[in-house]
This record gives C-alpha cells, sequence and structure tokens, in this order.
C-alpha cells in the first residue's frame, strides 16, 4: 500500500507561506537556474566535465576520451560554453578547451558528493 504524503487537514501557516516567499528567487533567476542544471542532466556533458576537470584539452582529444565523434562533442562544447560553464583558447589551429572558472569544479564536486552519500 502506498504512503499519502499528502495533508490530511487543509491549513496553511499564513506567516511562514508569507515570509517564505519573500524569501524565494525572482521567477527569472529560478528559470536560468533550471535551465543551468539541465546542461548537468546530459551524461556526455558530464563526461566532458570530469574530462576538463583534469587539463585543458582539445575536441579531438574529448572525443576520443568520450568515445564520441569531434562533431558530437563540439556540439557538446557549444551547449556548455553558452552556460559559461567551459571556455576556449586557440594556439595555432588548435582550440583547448578548459573549465570557465572554479564554480563548475564546486558544482560537479558537490553533486558527486550527493550522489555518493546514497
Amino acid at each position: 500500500m502506498e504512503e499519502n504524503l499528502e495533508c490530511e487537514v487543509i491549513s496553511v501557516n499564513e506567516e511562514k507561506v508569507k515570509e517564505i516567499r519573500s524569501k524565494l528567487l525572482a521567477d527569472e533567476t529560478i528559470f536560468d537556474l533550471a535551465e543551468l542544471f539541465k546542461v548537468f542532466g546530459d551524461s556526455t556533458r558530464m563526461k566532458i566535465i570530469c574530462a576538463l576537470l583534469e587539463e585543458e584539452l582539445c575536441v579531438c582529444d574529448i572525443a576520443s576520451i568520450t568515445n564520441s565523434t569531434p562533431s558530437a562533442i563540439s556540439h557538446q562544447l557549444r551547449v556548455l560554453k553558452q552556460a559559461k560553464l567551459v571556455k576556449y583558447r586557440k594556439e595555432g589551429k588548435t582550440v583547448y578547451y578548459s573549465l570557465d572558472d572554479n564554480h563548475v569544479k564546486e558544482i560537479y564536486e558537490k553533486g558527486r558528493e550527493h550522489i555518493e552519500e546514497m
């Protein structure tokens, strides 16, 4: 038998609701945050982030590490770049990618820590 997880009595604590609503982020910020976490919701992108935690890499290296094609990796890197999770630099004809800043590493590590607790 499935446990009922709803209140059995309808009773709203108006003061508590008002206080918490005043602390919530703006809808636009909530939307942006949800979009950011969607980017983390793809296993190929997570592999890319994991690889870039080690050092900067070119598309071909990332493709080889992830057993993917350079074309597929380029697409995923574009998504990560648009979300400001990776950055790039050119050296001659080669483009090297790295994590945009330490926040990306922190988000990854906190997520990993959470999963390993389970």
